[in-house]
């Protein structure tokens, strides 16, 4: 049996992986890190305050890329700059910004954007040509707004939430997100007095309200 190579998979068109990077040697580890955000509520006579769930940062995956050409006596630089790529814009002009990658070992496992890079060329031919080198990288997790619906499948109306807006959210796609119905966008306008609902900024928190207690306030 053929031994299974790591494989990112770099966007060449939104939503199209044809872009392959396979691992010369597989890493020897890979390190996953999650936060989860919560925010206190204080409350009187507990020993413990109460806490509620705002939202989560994105999921960060680290790993160590080895690379030899010494046998070859090859520029390990024309696999380096592959990897070096994706956190540019330069080769994705059509993409108007780095690919997303989705990371591949027997099964897709981690999809997410290059965030940090280093290379460290340890070995050199007489020539000065580098043959060795290992690359740190560091991926975060990125989801389309249609799949995180799909992945969250979210259904409780009657709690209170918080939305932090991205780029391209618009009020109906976070009420369908929330409600399941995209004509439930005003009670989100209302509780968050938004003057203009389809103008959003980017990183700004939405109060996503009880669905159940707007409706029995309107009784």
């Amino acid at each position: 049996m053929d031994l299974t190579k790591l494989t990112i998979l770099a966007e060449t068109a939104p939503g199209e992986f044809g872009n392959k990077i396979e691992a010369l040697f597989n890493p020897a580890e890979i390190s996953v890190q999650l936060s989860i955000n919560w925010s206190e509520q204080p409350t009187a006579q507990r020993d413990v305050v109460n806490q509620q769930h705002t939202n989560a940062n994105p999921a960060t995956l680290t790993l160590d890329l080895f690379f030899d050409t010494y046998e070859k006596g090859t520029d390990v630089r024309d696999y380096t700059e592959k990897v070096a790529a994706l956190g540019t814009i330069e080769k994705h002009g059509n993409l108007h910004r780095p690919p997303v990658c989705k990371l591949t070992w027997g099964k897709v496992f981690f999809q997410g954007t290059l965030q940090s890079l280093t290379q460290k060329f340890t070995l050199f031919l007489s020539s000065g040509v580098p043959v060795r080198a290992t690359l740190s990288c560091s991926f975060k997790q990125w989801r389309s707004n249609p799949e995180e619906v799909r992945k969250l499948d979210k259904k409780s109306a009657d709690v209170e939430k918080r939305h932090t807006v991205r780029r391209g959210d618009s009020l109906y796609a976070i009420a369908f997100a929330e409600f399941r119905d995209p004509k439930m966008w005003r009670p989100i306008a209302d509780a968050n007095r938004l003057a203009n609902p389809r103008l959003l900024t980017p990183g700004s928190v939405l109060r996503i309200p009880r669905l159940r207690q707007e409706r029995s306030e309107q009784v």
